[in-house]
């Protein structure tokens, strides 16, 4: 996971949006897209943005692709600021 990656994909709020839906369960791309006034390859080109930022999952169930959060990395990254603001910003 690429702290670079994962911070370029947070900024946009498409994606930021994505990630609270997906806090609250799994959902398809479908799923996704219907919370939202654009296209379908818009969302999946979105979805693909954060799946290579490594902060969504998907898995096949079916005929059905299902997105997920991947709370590995958002772990890592809360990790990353509370080092950060425990040593005052100052490293190690």
């Amino acid at each position: 996971m690429s702290f670079n990656e994962a911070f370029k994909a947070i900024a946009d709020p498409t994606r930021r949006q994505i990630l609270t839906l997906l806090r609250k369960g799994d959902l398809t791309a479908g799923e996704i897209a219907s919370h939202f006034e654009m296209q379908k390859p818009s969302v999946s080109h979105h979805l693909k943005i954060l799946k290579q930022a490594d902060l969504v999952q998907d898995r096949r169930v079916g005929q059905h692709i299902y997105y997920s959060l991947n709370t590995t990395v958002f772990q890592d990254l809360m990790s990353w600021f509370y080092d950060f603001f425990d040593k005052g910003g100052k490293g190690s």
